[in-house]
């Protein structure tokens, strides 16, 4: 270039870039284009010209997973589920009872054998937990994941770090009746929306003094979401709207992040799997353990006595010799009215989504029965981009996702087992936001929290004198207790080993008993 000259080039006082040329933005990646059309999907890629070069390349990445085959299917029973033909009416039965089993109802003897062999296998590091923590609590209305949330005990203590610490103990029980220290690993799935939260929150809280290694995270499968046209909806200009696979993608990730391999490693034989939302939850029971594998079970289901014939929960029972989870509105109400001899419902056994699995069954699952899950329908509102590329969000149900549901696989089980638990000390789910009269909120899992720790002090003994309304007139369907006890997952597990602590003292509400108060009562106890 001359000397003097700038690259500038002046008209009119005024200035004109003389650089490269704007070039058109490229085609999308004919491999790409051709699997969407392939799949019947080509309109994913209408904004490709508008999006920058990392919208470009994340949108591919979402894409690329998806075989044209398996996308097409996938959009086409989604579009079928919409008019989903009658199926025709199969006689239901009841579980046998010889499959059953009941920590409400089972003699003492027997829950104590049980809860021996549980605690043994613990003690061998032969079982672990598995969370299910994928969900993004669109329904309690905040936005972190689930296990991050606070009910408003007096510890402030949160879902995650009350599962934590019931590990913890459960390890502790095990290691005083076997003499050996062990392990429960803790398995947890979250999903593209609770994974980085999740591990940011373990560690800003040092894994609630749990070994890090024993804490294993991996991502279950994300899928599209589909129109009531069976197309792909997209959710901005770049980007696809997904939805995790609901539950019962567990077996497909547990596969895809060799999380099954890790077991072997281990040594782990016994899976207890469970929802974060249940804030009563027994972790690793040692009871349901010893049960299922006294049994011989691959396969076991928790489950409670329902409240009524119209409770919307599904029912474990047997249809044409296989078992599964009926759903009540499946249910007609002649058949969810039904009572045995004794007055109780034929149809009782309300699913919690607790269960048992052998490691066994989940490689079988895996490795040969995952694709005969028929996945369910949930129409949903799901923001999207229109045709000119405006973001909408929908104010009734736009779109499908499918899912498929942990206990599917019921019906692949060789030995299949129930186990009955008192819904007062094993099921308090979290899913609504706080309101009056919503069930299954922070206040309703507060309540249910507090009202077990005051059965266990009172049943170790411990005398509140400044409670002044009578013990007849408690209900536990009031908003609080009249009295607040909350009682450390540390300091018990399930209400044992209180007496050494409370039996014969007074107690003040509110009370919250730590494990360092139970310390300073104990050696108080032994100086008298």
């Amino acid at each position: 270039m001359p000397s003097g000259q700038t690259g500038e080039s002046r008209a009119g006082g005024g200035r004109m870039e003389t650089g490269d040329p704007v070039l058109p933005p490229p085609p999308p990646p004919e491999e790409l284009k051709q699997r969407l059309e392939a799949a019947g999907q080509a309109h994913v890629l209408r904004f490709w010209p508008e999006l920058a070069a990392g919208e470009r390349s994340s949108l591919a990445a979402e894409l690329r997973p998806w075989e044209p085959r398996e996308l097409r299917a996938h959009c086409e029973a989604a579009k079928r589920a919409l008019t989903p033909a009658r199926p025709p009416a199969r006689p239901m039965e009841p579980v046998p009872q010889q499959l059953m089993g009941s920590a409400v109802r089972g003699h003492p003897e027997v829950l104590s054998r049980w809860e021996q062999r549980g605690f043994q296998l613990i003690s061998e590091n032969k079982v672990a937990v598995i969370l299910l923590a994928g969900g993004q609590g669109t329904r309690l209305a905040v936005p972190y994941p689930k296990g991050m949330y606070n009910v408003g005990l007096p510890s402030g203590k949160t879902l995650y770090q009350i599962q934590a610490e019931r590990i913890r103990k459960v390890q502790e029980l095990a290691e005083v009746k076997h003499g050996n220290k062990c392990t429960v690993p803790w398995y947890i799935m979250t999903s593209e929306f609770t994974l980085e939260p999740t591990q940011r929150f373990f560690a800003e809280h040092d894994h609630f003094n749990l070994d890090k290694s024993d804490i294993i995270m991996f991502e279950q499968r994300m899928i599209p979401a589909v129109g009531f046209d069976g197309k792909i909806i997209l959710e901005q200009k770049g980007k696809v709207a997904m939805a995790p696979d609901g539950n019962g993608g567990l077996y497909r990730a547990l596969a895809d992040s060799m999380i099954l391999e890790d077991m072997d490693r281990r040594g782990i034989r016994y899976l207890h799997v469970y929802c974060v939302d249940n804030i009563l939850v027994k972790m690793a029971d040692p009871i349901f353990i010893g049960f299922c594998a006294e049994k011989g079970a691959d396969c076991g289901a928790k489950v409670v006595g329902k409240t009524d014939p119209s409770e919307p929960v599904g029912v474990v029972c047997r249809v044409d010799g296989i078992y599964q989870v009926v759903e009540y509105s499946e249910v007609s109400q002649e058949v969810a009215e039904m009572r045995d001899e004794d007055g109780c419902l034929t149809y009782n056994a309300g699913n919690i989504c607790n269960h048992f699995f052998t490691l066994d069954f989940l490689k079988s699952i895996a490795e040969e029965f995952e694709p005969k899950l028929v996945p369910h329908m949930a129409i949903k509102k799901i923001p999207f981009v229109d045709e000119q590329g405006n973001r909408v969000k929908p104010e009734k149900g736009n779109g499908i996702k499918m899912e498929k549901f942990v206990f599917d696989v019921f019906q692949f089980a060789k030995n299949f087992v129930v186990f009955e638990v008192s819904r007062e000390e094993e099921f308090s789910p979290l899913k609504n936001a706080a309101g009056a009269g919503v069930k299954d909120s922070p206040v309703t899992a507060r309540r249910a929290l507090l009202w077990q720790h005051q059965r266990w002090a009172l049943r170790a003994g411990g005398h509140f004198p400044n409670h002044q309304i009578p013990r007849s007139d408690w209900s536990e369907e009031s908003e609080e207790p009249p009295l607040v006890c909350e009682i450390s997952p540390l300091v018990s597990y399930a209400g044992e080993g209180l007496e050494v602590y409370l039996k014969d003292r007074e107690l003040y509400s509110p009370l919250l008993l730590t494990k360092k108060m139970a310390e300073e009562l104990a050696k108080a106890k032994l100086a008298v």
